[in-house]
């Protein structure tokens, strides 16, 4: 934790409600999200019990497993679910646009839009996760066959689960840390995880503080679990009868449909609070403005969506059960730089989040006392242009001479520390400049600072990183297994 999250936390608890911790919002919220709150059966291996699905407050959808234990009505459940999930996803695969790509010498295309799927906390990712694992490779025919939907959703869940462990993607969001991503409370990173009680700290009701809403939400009758655990005071007293009422009905299909009546009933009263906290989420994201760059990484989702649906259209196998060893060091190396890079772009787009940085040392603001932007370096083989500024800082700079740093408001522009004199109260720092002002010898107006103006000065870089390199998994060395089989042996089990 931060020295600034932890001090707003303290905030937070001395004022009794939740404390912005961003001034943007970093993750893309989609215009027509598809909100799932799904139940597993305790007790049971990755059994879904019911879930609430819809893309609007008022289109909400309850999917019940009369019998969670019977693997055949289990899958029923993901047909039903397919039958929301997967006309969902067609609909954002109409209209193509046009991307330059090689410096504008060509072009690739992929959809204007992706889906979004929000989910009430980080073990609904979990849910989703397993129960693409658990059908994805169901067969359609032969023994044991399933619905053709069934092992195409499977598909389309593992790729939303693999989005998000992806920093940065927005395709698949727990709304606990959306939320906790932009506010912070007064109660613990545990505590958090609760949709009602972090709720009650960002948007306590009337005449309720932050910590009495949470100690209000922590009543399951009030307040019922958001998923996919179910409170085992409810399980013994009222599921567990109308399970067996059902089980019980036989035949009888006035008695079915009664029980089944009844499941539906008692379901659905766990799931509509928490799909309602699940609208009021939206809204208080909706409230901040997009960040700078959050537009920029939604197009890397999109770019996702697109290629794995061109995968799909094209007869793509499924998602291996574990990656090869290349494929493994590949995803590694994937998710280290998408994680710099969420991190440098977070802090470029909000004072805040670079406040952060600021303590720790890793960036200052300073302001313009000298410049000379017509400076010229001709000591190489032909003259650039190297103007030099000199900035004043009240704020410790830890970084040394010869260092490069960089500023939000100048990404493409880098600034080397020439020398450092430290004062009374205060540093002075010589900085020589290069990179954001055209190729030739005069710089435009504007891309060097002037005199007056404030600066934040940081050793975050959100360049380009290269790719690393790795052999093709055929040339897997045998210390890692050797190349990998090319057709795994999958049991329908």
């Amino acid at each position: 934790m931060s020295t600034l999250r932890a001090l707003a936390k303290a905030q937070a608890l001395a004022a009794g409600v939740a404390q912005p911790v961003a001034t943007v919002r970093h993750v893309h919220l989609s215009a027509r999200p598809l909100v799932l709150v799904p139940l597993a059966m305790a007790g049971e291996a990755h059994a879904p019990l019911a879930a609430l699905v819809g893309t609007a407050p008022d289109d909400a959808r309850l999917l019940v497993v009369p019998q969670p234990r019977n693997r055949d009505q289990r899958f029923a459940f993901v047909a039903e679910l397919a039958e929301v999930v997967l006309p969902y996803l067609d609909s954002f695969r109409g209209v193509s646009e046009a991307v330059p790509t090689d410096r504008g010498r060509d072009v690739r295309y992929r959809h204007v839009d992706a889906p979004q799927l929000l989910v009430p906390n980080p073990a609904g990712v979990t849910f989703l996760r397993l129960l693409g694992r658990s059908s994805r490779f169901r067969h359609v025919d032969g023994d044991y066959p399933v619905h053709p939907a069934v092992p195409l959703l499977g598909r389309w869940l593992t790729f939303f689960a693999e989005r998000a462990e992806q920093p940065g993607s927005s395709a698949l969001l727990a709304m606990t840390e959306a939320l906790a991503l932009h506010w912070a409370t007064g109660q613990s990173a545990v505590e958090d995880l609760h949709l009602p009680a972090l709720l009650g700290w960002i948007d306590p009701p009337p005449g309720l503080t932050g910590a009495q809403a949470a100690a209000r939400a922590e009543d399951p009758t009030v307040c019922p679990p958001a998923g996919p655990a179910t409170d085992p005071d409810f399980d013994n007293r009222v599921l567990a009868p109308a399970i067996d009422a059902y089980a019980g009905a036989g035949d009888d299909e006035v008695a079915r449909a009664a029980a089944y009546a009844e499941l539906e009933r008692v379901l659905r009263g766990q799931l509509a609070p928490t799909w309602e906290l699940m609208w009021r989420g939206v809204g208080l994201l909706a409230g901040l403005p997009a960040g700078a760059r959050v537009a920029g990484r939604w197009d890397g989702d999109k770019d996702a969506f697109t290629g794995y649906a061109e995968h799909v259209d094209s007869g793509g196998g499924p998602q291996p059960r574990r990656d090869g060893a290349v494929a493994a060091a590949r995803r590694l190396h994937r998710l280290e730089r998408a994680a710099t890079s969420y991190a440098v772009q977070r802090a470029y787009d909000d004072p805040l989040v670079m406040a952060e940085h600021r303590l720790a040392g890793e960036a200052f603001v300073a302001e313009v006392t000298l410049a000379d932007p017509g400076r010229v370096d001709d000591s190489g083989k032909r003259p650039v242009l190297r103007p030099r500024i000199q900035v004043v800082t009240t704020e410790p700079v830890l970084v040394p001479a010869g260092a490069t740093l960089c500023s939000p408001v100048r990404p493409a522009q880098k600034a080397k520390v020439v020398f450092l004199t430290p004062a009374e109260g205060k540093t002075e720092v010589v900085l020589e400049l290069s990179g954001g002002m055209g190729r030739g010898l005069t710089a435009p107006p504007g891309s060097v600072p002037e005199v007056g103006e404030r600066l934040c000065l940081t050793t975050l870089s959100d360049a380009f990183l290269p790719a690393g390199a790795f052999p093709e998994p055929e040339e897997t060395p045998w210390t890692h297994g050797g190349p990998p089989p090319t057709i795994e042996d999958v049991d329908p089990e």
